[in-house]
């Protein structure tokens, strides 16, 4: 069977002519019914330390944290993959999600019920756990701390060394 949505976000990707990090964040945070790829979110992390890159990332989770509605998805897949850069991409993203926390803080209100389901609960308590962990530096830098050592091992990367 055809993935129409993947074909649609194929063609989207070009025509807007996106680049390599943004068409990495657009397919970690799709209306799929699945979470983003660990390794996904690895390759991600590696380019937030890419000045252009890291724009360029950051931008398109913006974006997508500003959805609402059907797009419910691309809402708590950008908290899940900002988590992810917060805690293995470069120091970077937390410093500017600290700048922003206003815009992660009303996710706390994020509603949306669909077939009868809550589909905003995922979104609301994503956005308060981000927000505590963006508040309390020992910790924020405790998790980057456990992070980094569990990525080493999988990665093989000594990413200090960069």
């Amino acid at each position: 069977m055809i993935n129409v949505q993947g074909i649609r976000r194929n063609v989207k990707n070009v025509v807007r002519n996106y680049s390599d990090a943004e068409v990495k964040v657009r397919e970690a945070t799709s209306n799929d019914p699945w979470g983003p790829s660990s390794t996904l979110m690895s390759e991600i992390a590696d380019l937030t330390y890419n000045v252009v890159a890291f724009s360029e990332i950051m931008k398109m989770i913006w974006k997508r944290l500003n959805d609402h509605g059907k797009n419910w998805r691309h809402v708590y897949k950008a908290l899940v993959l900002l988590e992810y850069l917060i805690k293995t991409g470069s120091e970077k993203v937390a410093q500017q999600c600290r700048e922003n926390i206003f815009a992660i803080q009303t996710l706390k209100d994020f509603q949306y019920m669909e077939e009868n389901k809550d589909q905003g609960m995922n979104v609301r308590e994503k956005s308060k756990h981000l927000v505590a962990l963006l508040k309390d530096n020992e910790r924020l830098s405790n998790e980057r701390g456990r992070a980094l050592k569990a990525r080493e091992r999988f990665v093989g990367v000594d990413r200090v060394s960069w």
